[in-house]
């Protein structure tokens, strides 16, 4: 999720959980990073990351559960459920990973299966665990600060991983978002969704769990968000499927920048 203001991600994490184990097969473990500070605006914010993983199935995770009624209120959240390909079902490869570059942290998650990938790893970037996810995460952050001196903006880093995307897409399926509590990088190697939720707000049901909201009840003529994720989350909502090959960067609840695709930006009305 990429927010204007700092929002809670209760309605949407309470559908995506039912994914890791109940009604889907993406039980090996879960994670969510949400971005927060005291002090965080719409123009500056948050650094710090509140972080939770477990190696067990979302569906039934008791940490899964407490989020599940603790709103937590932030302008960036990166969650993911795993189905393990690559590295053993435990804490240490339990996405998103998370890494310290210019003084941000850094928040990753990847869905998808790279062959073959063995890239030189030569910075301060190293993987605690197993997973080709984090191996291509590392490198990601260690070719972004060979490649700029100084803290880039939100719209050179978007160049930069344009150039950079490509070289690990080719070994495999490589869906990922990407984060440092300024803007959300989403990238469709085979299927990504993305909504984009803004006044006036109407009523949703959850594909994943018998759960109608009425959003305009949570959210203010000021909000304006957008939720990022595999499969849509609801099933009364304009998704729009991402072709593949597609990097898009979600800045204060919309579409910002560049694409690597041909598609017109449009903020969806709901």
């Amino acid at each position: 999720m990429n927010s204007h203001l700092p929002a809670s991600l209760t309605l949407s994490f309470t559908g995506f959980s039912q994914r890791g184990g109940l009604t889907d097969h993406h039980a090996d473990g879960w994670g969510i990073a949400f971005f927060e500070s005291e002090a965080a605006t719409p123009d500056q914010p948050g650094k710090g990351v509140r972080y939770f993983v477990d190696k067990e199935g979302a569906s039934t995770s008791p940490i899964a559960k407490m989020l599940r009624n603790y709103p937590i209120k932030s302008h960036n959240v990166v969650a993911h459920v795993r189905k393990a390909t690559v590295g053993s079902v435990s804490l240490e490869n339990c996405h998103p990973f998370v890494r310290e570059l210019w003084g941000r942290n850094w928040v990753f998650a990847h869905n998808g299966d790279l062959k073959n990938y063995a890239p030189a790893l030569h910075g301060s970037f190293r993987p605690v665990g197993s997973t080709d996810s984090e191996l291509a995460f590392c490198w990601l952050l260690q070719e972004l600060a060979k490649s700029h001196v100084g803290v880039p903006t939100v719209e050179e880093l978007t160049l930069t991983l344009t150039e950079l995307v490509p070289q690990i897409a080719k070994y495999g399926t490589f869906n990922f978002l990407l984060s440092n509590g300024q803007a959300l990088w989403a990238h469709a190697s085979t299927k990504l969704h993305y909504v984009l939720r803004q006044h006036p707000f109407t009523q949703v049901h959850l594909k994943d769990d018998d759960i109608n909201v009425d959003l305009a009840i949570f959210n203010s003529p000021q909000d304006r968000l957008a939720i990022v994720v595999t499969e849509p989350l609801t099933t009364n909502e304009n998704w729009v499927a991402m072709v593949p090959g597609e990097l898009q960067v979600f800045v204060d609840g919309v579409i910002a920048g560049c694409s690597s695709s041909t598609r017109t930006p449009e903020l969806v009305s709901l």
